[in-house]
Protein backbone atom coordinates (compact mmCIF):
# COMPACT_ATOMS: atom_id res chain seq x y z
CA UNK A 1 0.00 0.00 0.00
CA UNK A 2 1.65 3.49 -1.05
CA UNK A 3 1.65 6.73 1.23
CA UNK A 4 -0.35 9.58 0.13
CA UNK A 5 1.94 12.20 -1.15
CA UNK A 6 1.81 14.86 1.45
CA UNK A 7 1.40 18.90 0.34
CA UNK A 8 2.58 21.68 1.82
CA UNK A 9 1.01 25.36 1.69
CA UNK A 10 2.95 28.08 0.48
CA UNK A 11 2.50 29.68 4.12
CA UNK A 12 3.69 26.65 5.84
CA UNK A 13 6.74 26.78 3.59
CA UNK A 14 7.25 30.29 4.73
CA UNK A 15 6.82 29.22 7.78
CA UNK A 16 9.48 26.83 8.31
CA UNK A 17 11.68 28.99 6.33
CA UNK A 18 11.45 31.68 8.58
CA UNK A 19 12.00 29.13 12.01
CA UNK A 20 15.15 27.96 10.39
CA UNK A 21 16.16 31.55 9.81
CA UNK A 22 14.81 33.43 13.46
CA UNK A 23 15.38 29.97 15.56
CA UNK A 24 18.75 29.22 17.06
CA UNK A 25 17.79 25.42 16.70
CA UNK A 26 19.42 23.33 14.10
CA UNK A 27 17.92 22.34 10.94
CA UNK A 28 17.56 18.93 12.02
CA UNK A 29 15.37 20.05 15.26
CA UNK A 30 12.90 22.04 13.09
CA UNK A 31 12.52 19.29 10.54
CA UNK A 32 11.77 16.77 12.98
CA UNK A 33 9.78 19.60 15.08
CA UNK A 34 7.12 20.46 11.74
CA UNK A 35 7.67 16.32 10.83
CA UNK A 36 9.28 17.05 7.11
CA UNK A 37 12.94 15.82 5.93
CA UNK A 38 15.69 18.08 6.36
CA UNK A 39 16.70 17.99 2.74
CA UNK A 40 12.71 19.03 1.99
CA UNK A 41 13.43 22.37 4.57
CA UNK A 42 17.04 23.02 2.38
CA UNK A 43 14.82 23.13 -1.03
CA UNK A 44 11.93 25.27 0.51
CA UNK A 45 14.73 27.50 1.67
CA UNK A 46 16.36 27.80 -1.53
CA UNK A 47 13.25 27.98 -3.20
CA UNK A 48 11.72 30.98 -1.73
CA UNK A 49 15.26 32.84 -0.92
CA UNK A 50 15.42 32.60 -4.99
CA UNK A 51 18.37 30.37 -5.42
CA UNK A 52 18.30 29.37 -9.11
CA UNK A 53 17.57 25.03 -9.66
CA UNK A 54 20.53 23.35 -11.01
CA UNK A 55 20.96 23.47 -14.97
CA UNK A 56 21.93 20.38 -16.61
CA UNK A 57 25.56 21.98 -18.29
CA UNK A 58 24.69 19.75 -20.98
CA UNK A 59 21.90 21.63 -22.22
CA UNK A 60 23.92 24.73 -22.62
CA UNK A 61 25.06 25.46 -25.91
CA UNK A 62 26.91 28.66 -25.32
CA UNK A 63 29.53 27.63 -23.47
CA UNK A 64 32.45 25.80 -24.90
CA UNK A 65 33.85 22.10 -23.39
CA UNK A 66 36.28 23.63 -21.23
CA UNK A 67 34.14 26.17 -19.90
CA UNK A 68 31.57 23.56 -19.29
CA UNK A 69 33.92 21.41 -17.50
CA UNK A 70 35.01 24.26 -15.52
CA UNK A 71 31.20 25.05 -14.52
CA UNK A 72 30.67 21.83 -13.40
CA UNK A 73 33.80 21.52 -11.51
CA UNK A 74 32.75 25.04 -9.70
CA UNK A 75 28.83 23.37 -9.12
CA UNK A 76 30.42 20.45 -7.49
CA UNK A 77 32.78 22.27 -5.73
CA UNK A 78 30.03 24.80 -4.14
CA UNK A 79 27.95 22.13 -2.96
CA UNK A 80 30.51 20.35 -1.25
CA UNK A 81 31.32 23.72 0.69
CA UNK A 82 27.49 24.47 1.44
CA UNK A 83 27.63 20.94 3.14
CA UNK A 84 31.03 21.29 5.24
CA UNK A 85 29.64 25.10 5.87
CA UNK A 86 26.24 23.46 7.46
CA UNK A 87 28.36 20.75 9.33
CA UNK A 88 30.54 23.51 11.02
CA UNK A 89 27.63 25.48 12.07
CA UNK A 90 25.96 22.08 13.61
CA UNK A 91 29.25 21.61 15.37
CA UNK A 92 29.00 24.96 17.05
CA UNK A 93 25.30 24.30 18.17
CA UNK A 94 26.31 21.33 19.58
CA UNK A 95 29.34 22.20 21.56
CA UNK A 96 27.41 25.88 22.39
CA UNK A 97 24.66 23.61 23.90
CA UNK A 98 27.79 21.59 25.95
CA UNK A 99 29.15 24.38 27.15
CA UNK A 100 26.08 25.40 29.46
Amino acid sequence: MRKKRRTFTKAFKEEAVRLLDSDTRTIEEVAKDIGVPESTLYRWRNELRGAAPPVDVSDNEALSPSEKAELKRLRKENQRLRMEREILKKAAAFFAREDK
